[in-house]
């Protein structure tokens, strides 16, 4: 590990920092930010709001799938959505 680099979280899931994983309790995919106790800290893709999820409901996702959402975000903002 450098020095720049933020320790990463070791578990038995193999979920780290910077990852992307879909949440199947919202469905949702998102960029682990954080751990705090039994919940991982998601952000979506594009940027947005965080939300808290068990780390056992969480799975993996393609990169397709991760450009995909992406860019359904970004253009949902380009038209004036609220996200």
């Amino acid at each position: 590990m450098s020095v720049c680099e933020p320790p990463r979280r070791p578990d038995p899931l193999g979920v780290g920092l910077g990852d992307t994983v879909r949440d199947a309790g919202s469905g949702r995919i998102g960029r682990v930010m954080g751990f705090v106790g039994p919940y991982v800290q998601l952000r979506p893709v594009g940027g947005g709001r965080e939300w808290e999820a068990l780390l056992e409901g969480l799975g993996p996702v393609t990169r397709p799938e991760a450009l995909r959402e992406s860019v359904a975000r970004s253009n949902a903002r380009s038209r004036g959505e609220r996200l």
